[in-house]
């Protein structure tokens, strides 16, 4: 009978783990920590927005992959309902919600990874920048809390504006004296995946042989495809360029209108943001040559943050590439995205300074 009241108690730390009243009063059981059998060794990831239109998706794919065995749910609403839905997957990863301000810490200790779609979505009409304040000061949060409990985690921030919030959770962990450029990551994945759907369509190419590089930063004209660097090796005309940097750059409108006020998109950035963890989780465990596009504090140009082809490894980013050779228009389009991310860097240092 006890063993079966363990176990009873065991099930019910997945849905609510720092607060298990009700097991322990009906079956006058301790708080039992929630290991599923067979569970597999891997790292531990947390989700900070788990219960948004990203963080569902993002955390239903991160319950799938076997690098991880130690899910954490956190959102300031319906943390438990999506713990307990995606908790019934028959994967080896535990997962465990927290809910709320007071739930924050305990959901971030002792993480290894920590992915952050926290903030509102963008409307019709809407652009990246009118959402700063809102989810400027919901980055500020989480990172003090990141700061405090797991300061050698790797972030990935998704939270727009990315331009801003990575400048932001920057200073915030320069504050506490714990910042490490190499473990902060802007998640600029989804341009990279847009890039090459958008020209595999164009070539009639599979997109999962198609790499285009794509750097300066995640919104409108920072956003630059190098389409002179395609692999595999590809010949465009001056239309089909014009037309691929237009889709790419205004991709995430394109979604927001597309869907009418209904949202933006969350299920091709949840795909995205899984696939950066993926490679994250992958650089982790040490396997060699993990080369993706992200926004980092950078060298590459005179902007001290900027997203460029990155290599990963144990420690987070290790190796940031030189942008290669631009052709005229590209050199033209970087101008333009340094101007435009100048400014939106210097808002999210103001942000966290004032």
């Amino acid at each position: 009978m006890q063993q079966s009241n363990i176990r009873i108690a065991r099930i019910a730390a997945h849905i609510n783990p720092p607060n298990l009243q009700m097991v322990e009063e009906d079956l006058g059981l301790e708080r039992v920590n929630c290991r599923a059998k067979g569970a597999s060794s891997g790292f531990k990831v947390a989700i900070l927005g788990a219960a948004g239109g990203i963080g569902q998706p993002l955390a239903m794919l991160m319950k799938m992959n076997p690098l991880v065995s130690l899910l954490h749910l956190y959102d300031v609403v319906n943390a438990h309902g999506v713990t307990a839905d995606i908790s019934h997957m028959d994967t080896s990863a535990v997962v465990r919600g927290f809910l709320g301000q007071q739930q924050l810490e305990d959901a971030l200790i002792g993480m290894d990874l920590v992915i952050i779609p926290a903030g509102v979505p963008r409307k019709p009409g809407m652009t990246r920048d009118d959402l700063f304040n809102i989810n400027a000061g919901i980055v500020r949060t989480l990172c003090e809390a990141i700061a405090k409990c797991c300061p050698k985690a790797i972030v990935n921030i998704i939270s727009n504006p990315v331009n801003s919030t990575v400048p932001i959770a920057a200073e915030v962990f320069k504050k506490a004296g714990v910042f490490d450029p190499k473990r902060v990551l802007g998640v600029t994945m989804l341009d990279v995946v847009r890039a090459n759907t958008f020209v595999a369509e164009i070539m009639g190419l599979d997109p999962r042989e198609v790499d285009v590089p794509v750097v300066g930063g995640h919104a409108g004209v920072t956003i630059l495809p190098l389409l002179s660097q395609v692999k595999p090796s590809c010949s465009f005309t001056q239309k089909e360029i014009d037309y691929l940097t237009d889709r790419i750059q205004n991709g995430g409108t394109e979604v927001v209108e597309a869907k009418a006020g209904a949202g933006s998109a969350t299920l091709s950035m949840a795909y995205a943001a899984v696939k950066f963890a993926d490679a994250c989780l992958r650089a982790l465990r040490g396997d060699a040559a993990v080369v993706h596009c992200a926004y980092v504090a950078s060298e590459v140009t005179e902007l001290p943050f900027f997203a460029s082809k990155v290599r990963l490894g144990r420690n987070g980013v290790e190796e940031i590439y030189p942008l290669g050779p631009l052709n005229e228009y590209e050199r033209a389009g970087l101008e333009k995205a340094k101007k435009e991310l100048a400014g939106s860097i210097q808002k999210g240092v103001s942000f966290v300074k004032k």
